[in-house]
């Protein structure tokens, strides 16, 4: 799928901010004639001209607000978090870059105006986590025990983005929803400046735990789905996190390790990987050719807290659920998007390598949802997604 750009990491994040329209993220027109403006593979034109764009709709908002209009302010809110987020997305190969975080910080602050005008109870809650706590959104429809879905991102999404990528869906469907943030993700890397890591079943266990002391929560009926690199994360942490009544990868994924990546794309000596500084020239010259490449190692640098590239790819080597997808119990979903540029083939392994209740679940081109986490068809996503986890739930209660 191309859309305004030939670039293929370019067309697929304007897909990405598009996808969130059904639920008040985006409007169409806006993106489009936003990415027309943009030059292609410009990583500082990309900036400028969602910014320009957020700016824009941030300040209606903001003249919403000051009129009382609270729909149109939510409306606005919601659609100038998202571009401003889009916007962000390019600039983590400078962390002291003070854009990063002037806009992911506008990006936050709109989001978090757009909810105190949502006609559900949304509560931004603080996870206790290891001396410090995980920032999350708490959405429910009212304060009785209902099935919960608890959502995380993955190698790039923010808490609030996952209002769009599950929660709007939950609610519409009678389900509480806990979004959050855990290490290297969001706030927790750019402000706590906490990496990422393997281990995902200690970012998950204390969520769990506080979500299980509330009493809006049914303990029976909770569900964790993660998204992208979550699509790895999500089944670690339920190989060691049995009080979960449902896992969702989405998209699936079996190994993470930029080390891997790099044999994949390398047509020389077998021999020459060996050879660190080799690597890194290797590397590098990827990256001045590909966007694609250029953006997965400087956001990796970025979230890893990598000193170079070698210390990136020493640090993903843990990033597999070989010897541990075996250990989950609960029924697992695993989704594929027929054309994903990010994992192919990941899904079916991890699929294959699970003996807990198992369902595979491919998203076609023939239904426009063949992209990376079915992004330019959430909706269709979330009709699957949720009709499978009605029918988990409704076993659970037997």
């Amino acid at each position: 799928m191309r859309i305004v750009f030939e670039d293929q990491t370019f067309s697929f994040e304007l897909l990405r901010a598009l996808s969130y329209a059904p639920y008040g993220g985006a409007d169409i027109g806006e993106c489009l004639t936003t990415a027309y403006r943009i030059k292609e593979g410009d990583f500082d034109s990309w900036y400028r001209e969602w910014y320009r764009t957020a700016e824009r709709i941030h300040s209606r908002a903001e003249q919403n607000k000051r009129c009382g209009q609270w729909m149109s302010a939510r409306e606005n809110y919601l659609r100038a978090h998202n571009y401003y987020r889009t916007a962000e997305f390019f600039l983590h190969g400078d962390p002291d870059d003070p854009r990063m975080m002037e806009t992911w910080g506008k990006s936050r602050s709109a989001f978090r105006e757009a909810i105190k005008r949502m006609d559900f109870i949304v509560e931004e809650v603080q996870i206790p986590y290891e001396g410090t706590f995980l920032p999350g959104y708490f959405y429910r429809l009212d304060d009785s025990p209902r099935p919960t879905l608890l959502i995380h991102g993955g190698f790039d999404s923010t808490g609030e983005e996952l209002y769009f990528g599950g929660a709007a869906a939950a609610l519409q469907r009678g389900y509480h929803c806990l979004t959050f943030e855990g290490p290297g993700q969001g706030a927790v890397i750019r402000e706590q400046r906490i990496p990422f890591r393997h281990d995902w079943e200690r970012v998950v266990t204390p969520v769990v735990d506080y979500m299980l002391a509330r009493p809006e929560v049914d303990p029976l009926r909770l569900a964790l789905m993660g998204i992208s690199l979550g699509g790895y994360l999500s089944p670690r942490a339920a190989a060691f996190e049995h009080r979960l009544a449902a896992c969702i990868a989405n998209d699936g994924l079996f190994s993470n390790q930029f080390g891997e990546m790099g044999k994949k794309l390398h047509r020389g000596k077998p021999e020459d990987l060996q050879d660190t500084q080799y690597v890194e020239a290797f590397i590098r010259s990827l990256m001045d050719k590909s966007t694609n490449v250029r953006w997965a190692i400087e956001n990796g640098m970025f979230t890893y807290q990598a000193a170079s590239i070698h210390d990136l790819i020493e640090k993903t080597q843990p990033y597999t659920l070989e010897g541990v997808a075996q250990k989950i119990q609960c029924p697992t979903l695993v989704c594929e998007a027929e054309a994903d540029h990010f994992f192919a083939g990941q899904p079916k392994m991890l699929y294959d390598a699970l003996t807990c209740p198992k369902t595979f679940m491919l998203f076609s081109s023939e239904e426009s949802a063949e992209e990376h986490c079915q992004f330019g068809a959430l909706v269709h996503f979330h009709q699957r997604l949720f009709e499978w986890l009605d029918e988990v739930m409704a076993v659970v209660r037997e």
